[in-house]
């Protein structure tokens, strides 16, 4: 494999060279939230039901913790980097449609399962199925749209995790009412697989960097970058290693409360199972969606003009969301537990659409997919995978002094990884001008 950057070519964006209509783009993007969306559903269902299976099975805080956090992300986040490597190479529509199909068998066969232990492994591999679906998916956009409109269109794919997040709160909480988790689990997987075939029949792959008036050069088609190129090239951008770390630490307390919240308003202000879904479904679906389209239409207000604004300004809006985490979490009546979460779940997530589009800016056009399974990679074992683990063994450890309220403050520990995050962007934003533009002499 070079280590050489690759020839690019003028090309034409939005032509039909390019293969593609703005309508049409518009068009992939909705195909691919809707597979997003499919795929937190799948997801997210699990944190519905907690209770259930704690009670079925006779595990402990931590286990679950282990359940919804490492079962799903070890092998989503390790599975993620071959799978990039290979859209970065080959189809990246294939791709997400084997995925979108493994990972929606997979929820139907968690429904399935006989132990904890098959449980557990079922899980695992509904993380290899989805480690197909984001990569590949921001490398499209990134090819469908130009740089000044790639972060709001990226902000739309990325409020699919709410809106998903809210389906599964929504319906989980039903089902968890009236119905058992197996049935959740087989109800929420079906729709998936055939979704599949729309993805396969009636999504065009584009050509790599139309978007930008440029393409690999095709003699150069068989000479990609290796992973260590690639990561070498990455971890010489200052700006990407802050926002790597800085988007860490964030993950943190995202996926946190993402995966614990039904259990907090269960346990602590002792809200019914459809009542708790209906509120996460409200707040998380509405307000996380509203927060990633306001980080999208900010990030791609400042982008060309003041690139180091376009990192604060999202980075100073997620750092004012720790005041609201604290009065979610804190206040005494759920009504006031509600009224800090709603903008506590906006501003928490303005920072997301930033996060992928200066990610996918700072990596070369062959190495997009890679780039942006290594970010996943990264946020997802330290977010998804330790974030609930940490609030589950938190809440385990606080729970001879506080009993039920111990998942109170394990979530207000996890909380201080916000301004954590905050210092790590503003370090990156000072240098974002300049890695850029490496990127674009290359």
């Amino acid at each position: 494999m070079s280590d050489a950057p690759e020839k690019q070519q003028p090309a034409t964006p939005g032509t039909a060279e390019a293969g593609h209509s703005p309508a049409y783009a518009r068009y992939v993007l909705g195909v691919l939230f809707v597979v997003y969306v499919i795929n937190f559903i799948d997801r997210q269902v699990m944190s519905v039901f907690i209770g259930p299976i704690q009670a079925e099975f006779g595990v402990s805080d931590t286990a679950m913790g282990l359940l919804v956090g490492f079962a799903f992300a070890v092998l989503y986040t390790f599975a993620g980097i071959p799978i990039a490597r290979w859209a970065d190479r080959g189809n990246r529509r294939t791709i997400i449609t084997i995925g979108l199909a493994l990972w929606s068998a997979m929820t139907v066969a968690s429904g399935l399962a006989r132990n904890f232990t098959q449980l557990f492994l079922a899980r695992v591999m509904v993380g290899v199925g989805e480690a197909a679906g984001t990569p590949p998916a921001h490398s499209l956009i990134a090819d469908y749209f130009p740089l000044n409109r790639r972060a709001t269109a990226l902000a739309i794919y990325s409020a699919g995790v709410f809106v998903g997040a809210a389906l599964a709160y929504l319906g989980g909480g039903y089902l968890r009412e009236y119905f058992d988790w197996r049935t959740a689990f087989i109800v929420l997987g079906v729709p998936g697989l055939v979704f599949a075939l729309v993805v396969r029949f009636t999504v065009r792959e584009p050509r790599r960097g139309q978007s930008e008036g440029l393409a690999i050069a095709a003699e150069a088609d068989s000479e990609r970058p290796s992973f260590g190129a690639t990561l070498r090239f990455l971890l010489h951008s200052r700006s990407w290693v802050g926002l790597i770390v800085g988007s860490s630490f964030l993950s943190i307390s995202g996926y946190g409360i993402l995966m614990w919240g039904f259990e907090f308003l269960g346990r602590v202000h002792g809200l019914s199972p459809v009542a708790t879904g209906q509120w996460m479904a409200l707040i998380v679906g509405v307000g996380g969606s509203l927060g990633t389209y306001l980080g999208g239409r900010i990030t791609d207000r400042f982008i060309e003009a003041s690139p180091a604004r376009a990192m604060r300004v999202p980075a100073l809006c997620t750092l004012a969301a720790f005041p609201c985490g604290l009065v979610y979490l804190l206040g005494g009546p759920v009504w006031l537990a509600l009224l800090g979460f709603f903008p506590f779940y906006v501003l928490q997530n303005i920072y997301i659409p930033m996060m992928y589009s200066v990610n996918q800016s700072l990596a070369r056009l062959d190495m997009r997919a890679t780039a942006s399974a290594v970010l996943l990679f990264i946020i997802n074992i330290i977010g998804a995978g330790a974030g609930p683990f940490i609030v589950g063994a938190l809440s385990d450890f606080y729970a001879g002094a506080h009993g039920a309220a111990s998942i109170r403050y394990a979530l207000v520990t996890v909380l201080i990884s916000i301004p954590a995050g905050y210092v790590c962007f503003e370090y990156a934003a000072r240098h974002f001008r300049a890695d850029l533009q490496r990127v674009r002499g290359c």
